[in-house]
């Protein structure tokens, strides 16, 4: 049956949120079936999978079936990226305290060590999108995020803003936590990333021609 007008808005709205709610069920469960440490970052590249598909305009995509192959596919590469993220993160985690807590000179590396703590976090906006967007290796998978923030400013700050508004919506409705805090994130970090891998694109297929 096919619907227009306000109907068939509301009738896709409530489409999507059932939809998003049962990823983010699958988000949990999978990272909790990984023991958390195993499950999370495979769990998080399936979910990103299935946001894509359906951002793409694949919305009828099986969820659960493509959700579980993902997880399996992509479960040793995604486990490899979240080590390096972890990783990364600690040290620039126990940099930033060390210099808090020193004096003289060394202290005034403190605030560019919070600015590459910036780039950091921001590069890790894309870092899932790239994921699953391209097909690359864990360490070019970190080079392409990184280039693709710095030089995409409107993404950047598309993130951002949304961001702050899911923290807004699920502080002031902590009962949307547990069903939406991955998947609406994930579709607000992927639908922002399609405007930074549209402009890369567009550039590398201009390159190509000249």
């Amino acid at each position: 049956m096919q619907m227009n007008g306000l109907t068939g808005a509301l009738y896709k709205l409530s489409e999507w949120i059932m939809k998003l709610a049962l990823i983010n069920i699958l988000w949990l469960g999978f990272s909790v079936a990984g023991l958390v440490v195993f499950g999370f970052f495979p769990a998080t590249i399936a979910m990103f999978v299935v946001i894509r598909k359906m951002l793409m305009g694949n919305f009828d995509v099986p969820v659960f079936k493509t959700f579980w192959e993902s997880y399996k596919k992509d479960f040793m590469k995604s486990n490899l990226l979240g080590l390096i993220v972890v990783v990364l993160g600690y040290f620039l985690y126990v940099d930033v305290h060390l210099l808090k807590s020193s004096s003289g000179f060394i202290n005034l590396l403190h605030y560019p060590v919070l600015l590459i703590c910036l780039g950091y976090i921001l590069t890790l906006c894309y870092v899932f999108p790239t994921f699953v967007h391209y097909d690359l290796k864990v360490l070019q998978v970190f080079r392409t995020s990184l280039y693709i923030m710095l030089f995409n400013p409107l993404s950047t700050g598309l993130m951002v803003i949304g961001g702050v508004a899911i923290y807004l919506i699920m502080t002031t409705i902590p009962g949307l936590i547990p069903l939406y805090i991955g998947s609406v994130s994930a579709v607000i970090l992927m639908w922002s990333a399609f405007f930074a891998f549209t402009k890369v694109e567009r550039i590398q297929a201009s390159a190509s021609k000249s």
